[in-house]
């Protein structure tokens, strides 16, 4: 059972940085700012969530999880909010 937790881990790790490479990279191809904010905020919340499950499935302690849990939570109400405020002072900042 532990080899298959293993293996599982390095998937979701491994797709985990995949994700945030992609992130990375439309960061620094993408042109305008909207577009940057796509990429940083789809990929990179996708990343953090897959290490964050892999790296729970490693943890044999409840409190552990729960943090990893916790930190997936803030993980996903913070970036969509952030994105939604950068997008918000973006159109204030553009004359009609």
């Amino acid at each position: 059972m532990s080899a298959v937790l293993d293996v599982a881990t390095a998937v979701l790790v491994v797709v985990g940085a995949s994700l945030a490479l992609v992130a990375a990279i439309g960061l620094h191809r993408l042109g305008d700012t909207r577009s940057r904010m796509q990429a940083a905020t789809k990929p990179a919340t996708l990343g953090v969530v897959c290490c964050a499950v892999g790296a729970a499935l490693q943890f044999g302690d409840l409190s552990l999880v729960a943090k990893v849990i916790v930190a997936v939570g803030l993980q996903l109400v913070t970036a969509p909010v952030g994105a939604h405020l950068l997008a918000r002072s973006i159109t204030r900042r553009e004359d009609p």
